[in-house]
């Protein structure tokens, strides 16, 4: 494997963690499995929630290639697009660190996935990729990345399909987990909600400015 290969998958880690690791990500796909019909309920979810990160990702990666050319060197706007992202997360994280004392309770939206259907299960899954800052501006961040890393257009859609399982992972888990096990995992993902409707504030803080570091750092080396 060619090391800018195994560089963009590495840089493409942490931007997914980030959408992964969010309280906003892993509480709606937690909900769904408490709706009348959890199985189909969450495999519809988790579907939704898929093509919206490869939908995002994808205009992103095409943005890219209008503007330098995928599979060209990589053009001096890359390192400087990598700062600019990691300063974002870091100013982000340093934001909601400070207002986290405003954010201790579960949107009032949430409160309602729990009566969803699976039609509106996907639908809301995509509609959550796209009217979320967080998940567009990381989206946008990683298909600009894999765009302007100089790869060729076979790997660019491996390194997007890596960031969208790296992105979803953490609304797979528990849906494919409970497609599985059902009603035996009812208490756990009792715990994980409670835990993360106390935490979520500090937790999204502290993520956004240690991937806005190695972002930055990123940036940095490259110029």
């Amino acid at each position: 494997m060619p090391v800018s290969w195994g560089s963009v998958l590495a840089e493409l880690v942490p931007l997914g963690l980030v959408v992964a690791l969010s309280p906003l990500t892993i509480i709606p796909a937690v909900l769904v499995l408490q709706t009348p019909r959890p199985r189909p309920t969450g495999l519809a979810f988790l579907l939704g929630w898929i093509v919206g990160l490869a939908a995002l990702t994808s205009v992103f990666l095409e943005l890219s290639n209008l503007i330098g050319g995928i599979g060209t060197k990589p053009p001096g706007w890359a390192s400087w697009l990598r700062i600019v992202v990691g300063a974002a997360l870091i100013a982000l994280g340093g934001y909601r660190w400070i207002n986290r004392a405003k954010s201790e309770h579960m949107p009032g939206w949430m409160t309602r996935m729990s009566s969803l259907t699976p039609p509106k299960a996907a639908a809301t899954a995509l509609a959550l990729t796209v009217v979320n800052p967080k998940v567009l501006f990381l989206c946008a961040a990683a298909g600009l990345a894999i765009g302007s890393a100089g790869i060729d257009v076979p790997t660019v859609w491996i390194a997007e399909a890596w960031y969208v399982l790296v992105a979803g992972c953490t609304v797979a888990l528990p849906v494919l987990a409970y497609a599985v096990s059902g009603q035996r995992l009812d208490p756990a993902l009792a715990r994980v909600r409670a835990w993360l409707e106390r935490q979520h504030a500090a937790l999204v803080a502290a993520i956004f400015i240690v991937i806005g570091i190695l972002v930055l750092y990123k940036g940095i080396h490259g110029l």
